[in-house]
């Protein structure tokens, strides 16, 4: 009967270790670049999702107003403002030269969370100081805000809750979306050499720099300045979107910018103090797998959080060197210079925003409404289709849910006894992948009559495998000795904070509720899909295993339906929607919270990387929505394969459909 105790508390490393923003990491040994290369690739796309940027959304017009020039020796300024997304403003001074001819290196200049933004003008930094500086050496620069800065006033430097966030809106996102169009305006100016684009900023505007460095390789020499760290993440929302940070850290962002050339700029008195002995030898081990060591390099300074003068001219003769080809660092020393009156630099200082700007309302309906046209126009109509839909939508689903098969070989099992009857056998596991820390308590049952190989059937319900057994007698509940009459054998599981779970106390789980919690952390839900793809490949993987079939009871067909989406090796499935109103963002909130899921498409896409494969959902009672995936077996050619009830299955047609041949 020890089989089927269920007292001893789950011992999980997903409770206990929790990723934060202030916790140090470890930078991961690469030893080729083709390994490089496919981390790089993962990475981005990684970025892009959690930033709810995959796919990208359309570059519309950007109606860029330039207006307001003043000339100055060596250089001029003008104001700027533009769209990003329709009715939203990036606004910002573009700083010409003045007296030199063209085109020029095009640099944009991110500012960090200075008071006065863009404008900030002091010995620890100065923004517009840098750019009359930059502008007078030979480059086009565009200052820009941060959201909620000076003329960015349409929505504050707060955006993005639970509920933005679960379409993948965020204030980091909206910002990285601001970067790389304003990367569009500079390639747009006649002036501006598009194969020369730089970018550089410092804290926050270090945030900014790297993550654009890392997504956009237009951006040819950067030099992100105080930010990058080992042990510091990032303070503010603007650097924290939901999902970023669940499988990585800043340091290996910034390597994606190899073997592009890179300047690290460090100090002594914040973060960055440890740049010359951790951080840029982690950077530096990735340049070296494309022998481009002489492209990075670090310089550290003896000051606090800052972009002072001596790091101003560590960038500019860094960029001299690459974008300029002047090597005399003497000949880029900064120059004195003279900051524009407040009001002559602000671009709605004497004008109101446009009439089309829109509020933070109106720009999450805004862009919701275009999720959803990108999604729609995605939709399946053909096979090939259905294959670019997969090249797309898998990405954005599995990086959305931070799950993935494990292969065998990532496995972890640990038999913890075995009890034999005449009608069955069962032996309890332990299941889990390699340096992972996560421990799935699971049951699995043989008929009396075990035939090798046969079928293996994951039995999944939201109480855990004791929903599923008789525990009083030892004995598999009805479903279970169903399935095991059918010669069949069955895995039923405690999916994350099920079953075994709950006897941890409260002071033992962990606490969702901390700040930048999903920036590290994976959602419950999250956790559970991904337990059920660790159980089902622990069952493909068994040589007395011939095919696997997936059963999802309650809530828990939800989990199992987003699990089947990344699942390579199943099949049928048997999915219950729980009448679970599919439209009702809400319920997403309340009862599957996974920050980007409606962005990348939910069960729609859940169900599209399922087909063709045999499907059935039942328990939709009319408000689970079955069009979408109605239309794509049919796209697919096999409407056959999809089976559809409004009402509750009962156990008997669950298993007659599992039987079922063709």
């Amino acid at each position: 009967m020890a089989i089927f105790d269920q007292s001893a508390p789950v011992k999980d490393g997903r409770i206990t270790t929790l990723r934060h923003e202030k916790q140090t990491y470890s930078f991961p040994t690469y030893r080729t670049k083709e390994e490089w290369l496919a981390r790089a690739k993962e990475l981005r796309q990684h970025i892009l999702v959690s930033t709810g940027l995959w796919p990208l959304p359309e570059k519309t017009p950007l109606n860029a107003h330039l207006f307001g020039r003043v000339e100055r020796e060596g250089y001029t300024v003008e104001k700027v403002y533009f769209e990003s997304y329709p009715g939203f403003f990036v606004t910002g001074n573009l700083y010409r030269p003045r007296g030199k001819p063209g085109p020029f290196p095009g640099l944009l200049s991110p500012h960090g969370h200075w008071r006065d933004g863009r404008l900030h003008n002091d010995e620890r930094g100065s923004v517009p100081g840098r750019c009359i500086n930059f502008a007078r050496q030979g480059y086009v620069v565009f200052s820009y805000d941060m959201v909620g800065y000076n003329d960015s006033r349409q929505i504050g430097h707060h955006y993005g809750g639970p509920g933005e966030n679960l379409w993948g809106l965020s204030l980091m996102g909206l910002q990285l979306w601001n970067s790389i169009r304003a990367v569009d305006f500079l390639c747009s100016l006649p002036d501006v050499d598009a194969e020369r684009i730089a970018c550089t900023g410092a804290s926050g505007g270090g945030t900014q720099t790297f993550m654009l460095m890392a997504v956009d390789e237009r951006v040819r020499v950067a030099a992100p300045v105080n930010m990058i760290s080992a042990h510091f993440q990032g303070g503010c929302l603007c650097e924290n979107a939901p999902n970023l940070r669940v499988h990585t850290f800043n340091v290996e962002i910034a390597a994606l910018m190899a073997p592009r050339p890179l300047l690290l700029v460090s100090c002594t008195g914040d973060w960055t103090k440890n740049t010359p002995r951790v951080e840029f030898p982690a950077i530096q081990s990735i340049y070296r797998l494309f022998d481009a060591e002489d492209k990075v390099h670090w310089v550290q300074f003896a000051a606090e959080h800052n972009y002072n003068r001596d790091s101003r001219e560590a960038v500019y003769a860094w960029f001299g060197r690459w974008l300029l080809g002047i090597t005399d660092a003497t000949r880029l020393r900064e120059q004195p210079f003279e900051v524009e009156k407040r009001e002559d630099l602000l671009v709605f200082a004497d004008r109101d925003l446009p009439e089309e700007a829109l509020d933070a309302e109106g720009l999450t309906r805004s862009r919701i409404a275009a999720a959803k046209q990108q999604l729609a126009a995605l939709k399946p109509r053909d096979v090939a289709g259905l294959n670019r839909f997969r090249e797309v939508m898998e990405p954005a689903l599995r990086h959305t849910l931070g799950a993935a098969w494990p292969c065998p070989e990532a496995l972890v099992v640990e038999t913890r006894g075995r009890l034999e009857r005449p009608a069955f056998a069962v032996e309890r596991l332990q299941l889990g992948r390699r340096n992972q820390g996560d421990a799935i308590p699971a049951l699995l049952y043989f008929p009396s009559e075990h035939p090798a190989p046969t079928a293996g059937v994951l039995v999944v319900h939201p109480q855990g495998k004791a929903a599923l057994a008789d525990l009083a007698r030892g004995l598999p509940g009805p479903l279970v000795q169903r399935l095991l009459q059918q010669g069949w054998m069955v895995l039923t599981i405690d999916c994350f904070l099920t079953g075994e779970y709950l006897n941890l106390p409260p002071e033992a789980r962990r606490d969702s509720k901390a700040k930048f919690f999903t920036t590290y952390n994976l959602t419950d839900t999250a956790l559970r899909v991904q337990d059920i793809l660790t159980s089902l490949a622990y069952l493909r993987s068994r040589k007395d295993t011939a095919t696997v079939y997936l059963v999802g009871l309650e809530e828990a067909g939800l989990w199992c339906l987003l699990a089947r989406g990344l699942a390579p090796e199943v099949a049928r499935t048997v999915v219950d929607g729980a009448a679970f109103d599919t439209t009702n963002d809400d319920l997403f909130l309340q009862k599957l919270f996974v920050p980007g899921l409606r962005r990348a498409g939910d069960f729609r896409t859940a169900a599209t990387l399922t087909a063709p494969q045999p499907l059935f959902l039942h328990h939709t009672e009319g408000v689970f929505q079955t069009d979408w995936m109605v239309d794509v077996y049919r796209a697919a050619g096999a409407e056959s394969n999809l089976r559809i009830e409004r009402g509750k299955a009962t156990e008997e047609q669950i298993v007659n459909w599992l039987a079922e041949k063709g």
